[in-house]
């Protein structure tokens, strides 16, 4: 003979409060697996992307201000320097977060 047990835990005990606070949680977990996984490294590839864009106007501007235009066989080392003074500025930068400067 098998027993039956009335005092079984069950959906229909759990209040709705609860009830929708656990699928919240669950929603937001899964959008943040989602953002982690799926949409992080797509932004972070858009972000570089813009970044290098943003670099070559930058240095497309700078040198010709000096009269070197992107054609000339001296814009390659103009940009390098100019790589070379973005590189010491991150350094600076570095050392005033750190209370270094």
């Amino acid at each position: 003979m098998t027993e039956t047990r009335t005092n079984a835990p069950s959906l229909r005990h759990v209040p709705l409060p609860a009830l929708g606070s656990g699928l919240l949680i669950a929603g937001l977990f899964a959008y943040g697996l989602h953002a982690f996984f799926i949409s992080g490294p797509a932004m972070r590839d858009a972000a570089r992307a813009y970044l290098e864009r943003t670099i070559a106007d930058e240095d497309r501007d700078v040198c010709g201000t000096f009269g070197i235009r992107s054609t000339d066989t001296a814009f390659t080392a103009c940009r390098r320097e100019l790589a070379i003074v973005r590189q010491k500025q991150v350094y600076r930068d570095n050392a005033a977060a750190q209370g270094v400067l």
